[in-house]
């Protein structure tokens, strides 16, 4: 892979996250974000260093009831690493102080809270100069078994909660991106995914967040085998299947994408701590790992007729659940940075999205 620089944009990031996700007394220790920050910093390829970090509104990183003195102490530490912040994402989890976005009146409102709040944080890092560009992540806080009890009536709920949410959005000037998972009802299959962003109707505010190891798991039908994209005698050596499979997908989320992660999977589920099964992300370089990066990447990043779609200021590496002692080797980011750097070499431009 080459290092040189060949575009400007978009800018290359680094989630915050997966030093919570899938962490706690079930897992390993949550690891602080100041550490992440530090492993971020650090990472070099060839004087090419992350531009910035996506955070997870929720304690112990950044508390969803932070003041504003809080808020400003946060970005006092970020700019201290010459780094930015892009994407948020919302605790809109019961567990995590939100709802499901079909449950009861009560459960809809805690959804709406941490929305709020999360978009009030949003816009406070905007006025505070350190977050330039990015959305407010959200999914459906619910799982598919509990949505299969009435597709029907569950996803009209959760797109009636996903328009009250753009509704808060716009009143902050914020985006909400919708990330589909095989764990997430009404989000864990690209049809599925693509009938609620239509359903809801507001693109102008909702759009899709695509995460390449999650999306994998669409084309296989994980949850949702009716809607399985590959043969069912599907081959791994078979490159060209999987990649028209991809072609497939992307055909009809692309549209919608606004918030990418480059990941890699090895076909296989993972959960850990209160985390539910989801696409098992690996290491850039893992012998397991079943996509080529950064082909598979141009499959979101180009449109139908190969240009770049320029559709987000940044893209975002995402190794949600990986061990600590992987996180915590200074190697893990440099391999990771080299990879995101050939992603943008591959599929980048040179003036800023729009």
């Amino acid at each position: 892979m080459s290092t040189a620089n060949s575009h400007k944009y978009p800018a290359i990031h680094n989630a915050m996250w997966p030093g919570l996700v899938g962490k706690g007394p079930d897992s390993e220790p949550a690891i602080d974000l100041d550490t992440m920050l530090d492993l971020t910093a650090a990472a070099n390829v060839g004087g090419v260093r992350f531009e910035g970090v996506d955070l997870f509104l929720f304690a112990p990183h950044v508390e969803i009831d932070s003041t504003d003195d809080d808020l400003k102490r946060l970005t006092e530490r970020i700019a201290a690493k010459d780094l930015v912040v892009g994407s948020v994402v919302a605790p809109v989890w019961p567990p995590t102080g939100g709802g499901s976005a079909m449950g009861s009146g009560e459960d809809r409102g805690k959804f709406l809270t941490q929305v709020r709040k999360a978009c009030a944080i949003g816009k406070k890092l905007r006025d505070l100069g350190i977050r330039p560009y990015g959305i407010v992540r959200i999914d459906s806080a619910t799982s598919p078994a509990d949505w299969a009890a009435d597709p029907v009536a569950n996803t009209k709920r959760i797109a009636y909660t996903f328009r009250e949410a753009c509704s808060i959005a716009e009143s902050y000037g914020e985006r909400l991106a919708a990330e589909g998972e095989i764990c997430w009802g009404g989000m864990h299959s690209a049809q599925r995914m693509v009938q609620l962003l239509e359903m809801v109707g507001r693109p102008e505010t909702l759009g899709f967040q695509a995460d390449m190891a999650h999306t994998l798991l669409f084309t296989m039908g994980y949850n949702s085998p009716n809607d399985r994209i590959l043969p069912n005698d599907f081959d791994w050596a078979q490159g060209d299947v999987l990649d028209e499979a991809i072609r497939t997908m992307t055909r009809v989320l692309r549209p919608w994408t606004i918030d990418f992660h480059v990941a890699q999977n090895d076909a296989t589920v993972k959960g850990s701590g209160s985390h539910d099964n989801t696409g098992r992300h690996c290491l850039p370089y893992d012998p397991n790992g079943k996509m080529n990066i950064v082909r598979v990447a141009g499959a979101w990043m180009r449109d139908e007729n190969g240009k770049p779609t320029r559709a987000f200021q940044h893209i975002c590496w995402d190794g949600c659940m990986f061990p600590n002692e992987t996180m915590l080797r200074s190697e893990t980011w440099k391999d990771i940075l080299t990879t995101m750097i050939a992603v943008r070499n591959a599929h980048g431009w040179d003036e800023a999205a729009a």
